[in-house]
């Protein structure tokens, strides 16, 4: 539902799903970020961004996550990845690959979150499966659409859909400004850096399933 706008003088109510105190969340995250950082930063309100990305009209610290580390990987790194080669794999360059972690944190209160994951849920904020699927190109309209359903939900602590690129497990992401101080505890021992040699076998043991690999790392000099 790319093309509508809301509804007017309709009230929305949207499907909750509590995350309980507790849950772990898997978040594929640059080396430089801390796991349990949420992003502060500000998108153009019709230019570039990501999907569910703070704008100055509506200005909140976020962060991305799944409920488990096949999903986290493959929302951040298999974007725009076809498949290729006698293989018919999804190769992610080690350049690319090694500027990441694969970390746990665990959730320590309870959070509510829209449920976007169904029909029903999806229909109880006015759209269909075009908020979760859009492609780029409609990512202001998608963040206009988040702005809309914080509006009619003050209460709301984040959002979980179905990924698009790990179906049908659930992506979240939590709004920083509503979550209260320290949401998430980071569980170090648990942290995959992609960038050494174990981590890539790691991350290639989990996307094996789904027909991605990450490539070998190039010799120094190479």
């Amino acid at each position: 539902m790319a093309g509508h706008a809301p509804p007017e003088g309709a009230r929305m109510e949207p499907l909750v799903r509590l995350l309980p105190a507790g849950t772990e969340v898997y978040r594929c995250h640059r080396e430089t970020r801390p796991a349990e950082s949420f992003n502060p930063s500000r998108q153009h309100a019709f230019f570039d961004g990501d999907r569910f990305g703070a704008t100055e009209q509506d200005p909140f610290s976020y962060l991305y996550g799944a409920l488990d580390p096949v999903t986290a990987l493959s929302e951040v790194l298999l974007r725009s990845m076809r498949f290729d080669g006698p293989t018919a794999q999804r190769r992610i360059p080690w350049a690319r690959a090694s500027q990441y972690c694969l970390s746990v944190v665990r959730t320590t209160t309870d959070l509510a979150l829209v449920d976007l994951m169904s029909a029903e849920g999806l229909a109880a904020v006015w759209q269909d499966a075009w908020l979760v699927d859009a492609e780029r190109h409609d990512y202001a309209k998608t963040r206009y659409w988040v702005r809309l359903i914080r509006e009619h939900a003050p209460d709301i602590q984040g959002l979980l859909w179905q990924s698009k690129r790990h179906r049908p497990r659930e992506a979240l992401q939590l709004f920083g400004d509503r979550c209260g101080e320290r949401p998430l505890e980071p569980v170090p021992e648990r942290t995959v850096r992609l960038c050494t040699e174990e981590g890539a076998a790691e991350a290639r043991r989990l996307l094996g399933p789904v027909r991605a690999t990450v490539s070998e790392r190039e010799p120094a000099g190479g």
